[in-house]
């Protein structure tokens, strides 16, 4: 049985602590680049909020503008009890309708789960495609530089109502 949940929201700094221990979490997995707390606070308001009925924090997920018209979703987490149960897929879907909303029109992401992207819409991409930019996070990660994380990609085109 589904869990009743809140709508989707954007963070309040109040949610950072709790953002930071899911992030920790697959961090300590190897499953995404960890954070710091202070990252997570300058960059609050790039986050998106899942909570239960009773006002925890399930998952969330961050989208950062790269470029021009380029953005990421990044620090996709699942509090692990809800795995399965559409959090992270309403949680990319928030970032898809946000990006298309601020003139997004190209969003990637680099992912252990390329399959559970692809679900949504977005397509396999050679990582070379994307600008040399995007890698200033990725020499924190103990993997660089042979990543082994797929970049999807999906094209948001310009008009806001689609999808």
């Amino acid at each position: 049985m589904k869990k009743k949940r809140r709508p989707i929201r954007p963070a309040k700094l109040s949610d950072a602590k709790e953002i930071l221990r899911l992030i920790r979490f697959w961090a300590e997995k190897g499953k995404l680049l960890p954070r710091s707390l202070n990252d997570v606070y300058e960059r609050i308001r790039d986050f998106f909020i899942y909570e239960s009925a009773d006002g925890k924090i399930m998952g969330a997920v961050s989208l950062a503008v790269v470029w021009e018209d380029l953005g990421e979703v990044r620090s996709l987490v699942v509090d692990e009890a809800c795995q399965g149960e559409g959090v992270g897929k309403a949680l990319v879907k928030r970032c898809v309708k946000t990006a298309r909303e601020i003139g997004v029109r190209q969003l990637f992401a680099l992912t252990y789960l390329p399959d559970f992207f692809k679900d949504l819409g977005f397509r396999d991409i050679d990582k070379q495609e994307l600008p040399h930019k995007i890698w200033s996070d990725c020499v924190r990660c103990h993997k660089f530089p042979d990543c082994d994380e797929s970049a999807v990609s999906i094209s948001l085109g310009e008009d806001p109502e689609d999808g």
